[in-house]
């Protein structure tokens, strides 16, 4: 077990470790890439899998903003925290009341986003902050560039609003060339609101792969969610300073599991279901109470590994809804009590994001994103040291060691911690 982190809880032996000091540290590394840009940390889908709550807790006071992407997200984080929070999708109009009074600021993709709002706006509350989000050519929504004088008018024209800001999202930002397109038109949008006399809100394109591969500016903030993670994609084309960076990040999530059973097969013997793994030799295989309704996915196999005692042994049979199996023949006195590692670091051996990803013919966004709840999650929130002249807040986090897993809560700001 990891020093200093808490026992996980007896029920099941297989859960979580996140490591809250190293998105701190993620978030400084990001920061010296932008300055003087600021920093949104995107926390939707339970942070990337690693915890909303405790990820939000825990980040808090070093970024400036954080994003979420649908409106049950915006309501929990404001809960937590007073951080600014950025709704990345329009709220349904059903729920158009109710995102008014969450307290985030709100993202407009179309005239009709724009009426809904109005139709449930009050007269004479604070204003809302709205956010316009541009197509530039990602193809997923947004106010086309020929509407986004009229749609920024609108909004200007309605007491109840504010324009905070203008922002789109690139397609390939690995690929210089397209990103350029993408960043001419966007700023073919500015151009237009100068142009009509609207004052520029805070404008937002790169997210974690532009940000280290350069190829859209910073503006007034970033919105990086992968690298905030310790996680970035592996093919990106990165080099000089951003790829000394992206080494610095330290990757948050640890997956690991102690077995249930050690048992002998004989040779010709099968493991699993429809005994695809046959034994060529007389085999121990260790079962892992781990499985794809905890997020890791029949497509794992066959290629996927266990790190046990640093060596990287294979899985064997198929991955089952609540088990899979180990191959431990050649490793000697194995027993019960001792951690497997299945995404993570152990004894100078990793096994990565990227590794997992590339196994199952995905993305490591997917990989994070599709661990399920039921898996307990362990945090560590060791603070870490922060760069000499990081813009981020002082502050270490010191939160006590905690888990989260089904009907636990953690702490919505320990009493030394960030509120």
């Amino acid at each position: 077990m990891t020093p200093g982190l808490p026992v996980p809880a007896p029920h099941r032996d297989a859960w979580l470790e996140i490591d809250l000091g190293a998105m701190r540290q993620n978030v400084a590394i990001i920061r010296e890439r932008v300055t003087p840009a600021a920093v949104a940390a995107v926390v939707k889908a339970d942070a990337y899998g690693h915890g909303i709550r405790a990820a939000v807790t825990a980040l808090a006071d070093v970024v400036d903003a954080l994003c979420v992407a649908t409106l049950d997200e915006a309501i929990l984080v404001r809960q937590l925290t007073a951080t600014r929070v950025l709704l990345l999708y329009p709220v349904p109009e059903p729920a158009s009341a109710d995102g008014l009074a969450c307290g985030a600021e709100l993202t407009i993709m179309s005239v009709a986003d724009l009426k809904s709002l109005q139709s449930a706006a009050r007269d004479g509350a604070t204003p809302v902050a709205l956010q316009l989000c541009v197509e530039t050519g990602l193809g997923r929504g947004g106010v086309p560039l020929d509407e986004v004088v009229s749609v920024a008018t609108i909004v200007q024209a309605d007491q109840r609003f504010r324009l905070a800001g203008l922002w789109s999202h690139l397609a390939s930002p690995e690929d210089p060339a397209a990103a350029a397109r993408q960043v001419a038109r966007f700023d073919s949008a500015r151009r237009a609101l100068q142009a009509a006399g609207i004052p520029l809100p805070a404008r937002h394109l790169a997210a974690s792969s532009a940000i280290f591969c350069g190829t859209a500016p910073g503006l007034q903030m970033v919105r990086s969610g992968l690298a905030v993670y310790g996680v970035l994609d592996e093919s990106l084309p990165l080099a000089g300073a951003a790829r000394e960076a992206a080494a610095r990040l330290r990757p948050a999530m640890s997956l690991k599991a102690r077995p249930v059973a050690i048992i002998d097969v004989p040779i010709g013997e099968g493991v699993g279901y429809g005994s695809h793994w046959r034994a060529q030799r007389p085999s121990r295989v260790a079962i892992l109470p781990l499985g794809y309704a905890d997020g890791y996915l029949r497509g794992s196999q066959p290629g996927a590994r266990a790190l046990v005692r640093g060596l990287p042994l294979p899985l064997v049979g198929v991955i089952s809804m609540d088990a899979l199996a180990v191959d431990v023949t050649d490793v000697r006195d194995l027993d019960r009590g001792e951690e497997l590692v299945l995404l993570g670091e152990q004894a100078g051996s990793r096994i990565s994001v990227g590794e997992l990803a590339r196994a199952r013919n995905t993305i490591a966004w997917e990989v994070l994103s599709g661990m399920a709840a039921r898996v307990d999650r362990v945090y560590h929130p060791e603070a870490v040291p922060e760069p000499s002249g990081s813009a981020i807040g002082a502050v270490p986090y010191k939160g006590r060691p905690t888990t989260q897993g089904p009907g636990k809560r953690v702490p919505t700001a320990p009493s030394d911690g960030p509120a």
